[in-house]
């Protein structure tokens, strides 16, 4: 006997059985009624829910595995406990010739004290959907739990390669279940509202725990360290606690939740320029932070001395190369001096500097230092 089902068959309730059935899980959806769900768990604690699991055991046919549910009926009949304890092969129809369906495999208890239809046994069944252009899920019997939804293309066969099991025609439906007071591992019901305020569940999709407050599952707060999200904080438990505030990042100081802002990153460097011919670089320093760089150039004529005209130009001059990282998004003009003449130098967002004016009728001289300075956007 595969499927069992605890306090249904009229007699022969074996002890087995009743051990097999023995679940204690009933989360409650009102204090008579409980939720109808799969309970979690599996062998090695990989996975979230692996019993009553389904996979492919032919083009047209699927095997379910064990696991244990509980199944709810109308008020008056309770919450039935169910264990499947073998593998059950389930065979779906072939595919409507013309357009697709989509079939249901449930879970589903016969009580015949309460449905009048002779039976009183728990078992595995497809319900059939209708084929139609764009095909929607049949109702479920009474009685019973979803488990899967099976999309039948128009023309699916054994021989034209059956269902696609791993191609997205398999829709996993299971829900979970646990007793009172348990933690419930979310599968499928993330939106399902909870019993009573207090209760708990561990939502995977989200990675937190959430509490039902009486209208909604709320966050609960994070572990030491994490951030409590939005909503999940009034008071700080710990002088360094963070909370996220309707887009802002907050720290606890001790009696009130202040902004944070986080240090200021600054890099430096005093390396990486190249001169180009005819100069010495004598000194460069940098200092950069939140995208702005600020330079200082230092460099020393050691070529022919360069005049500048009346009207102070003179041809744009080389001088040296900014090291990558270093150099300004576009062209950027900055100013130059020798102590004893000025004028202006262009950095490329290739790193080059060039000198371009000098004062009017002034020299570069070699041996003179030349010191250029700017601020810019990387």
């Amino acid at each position: 006997m595969a499927l069992r089902s605890g306090w249904l068959p009229p007699t022969g309730q074996t002890r087995v059985t009743t051990r097999l059935t023995s679940l204690g899980a009933v989360t409650p959806a009102d204090p008579l009624v409980s939720r109808s769900g799969i309970l979690p768990g599996s062998t090695d604690g990989t996975y979230r829910v692996s019993g009553l699991s389904l996979t492919s055991s032919g083009p047209m046919s699927a095997t379910i595995h064990a696991g244990r549910a509980v199944v709810q009926g109308t008020n008056n009949q309770g919450a039935y406990p169910v264990a499947l304890d073998a593998d059950t092969v389930l065979t779906f129809g072939d595919g409507d010739p013309l357009n697709p369906r989509i079939d249901l495999v449930v879970l589903r208890v016969y009580d015949d004290e309460f449905d009048h239809l002779t039976r009183s046994e728990a078992v595995l069944e497809i319900v059939r959907g209708e084929p139609k252009a764009q095909p929607t899920a049949p109702s479920a019997p009474p009685a019973s739990l979803v488990l899967f939804s099976v999309r039948v293309k128009a023309g699916t066969s054994a021989g034209t390669g059956g269902i696609g099991w791993t191609s997205g025609d398999l829709t996993d439906l299971r829900t979970t279940v646990a007793a009172v007071g348990g933690i419930l591992p979310v599968y499928n019901n993330a939106g399902v509202p909870g019993s009573y305020p207090g209760q708990y569940q561990d939502n995977d999709n989200t990675h937190y725990l959430q509490r039902w407050s009486g209208t909604g599952w709320v966050a609960y707060p994070k572990e030491i360290g994490g951030v409590a999200p939005n909503g999940a904080l009034s008071v700080g438990s710990y002088i360094g606690q963070f909370r996220e505030n309707n887009g802002t990042l907050q720290r606890w100081n001790g009696t009130t939740w202040a902004a944070y802002q986080p240090p200021v990153e600054v890099e430096t460097t005093t390396s990486g320029i190249t001169a180009l011919p005819g100069w010495t670089v004598l000194a460069f320093s940098a200092r950069r932070t939140r995208g702005i760089a600020t330079v200082l150039i230092s460099v020393t004529r050691n070529g022919a001395d360069i005049n500048a005209n009346s009207a102070g130009n003179i041809n744009d001059e080389p001088l040296c190369t900014l090291p990558a990282g270093w150099r300004p998004a576009f062209d950027h003009e900055a100013s130059a001096c020798d102590g004893f003449a000025d004028g202006g130098a262009y950095i490329a967002p290739s790193g080059q500097v060039n000198l371009r004016t000098w004062s009017p009728n002034g020299a570069l001289v070699a041996g003179r230092s030349v010191r250029i300075s700017a601020t810019y956007v990387l």
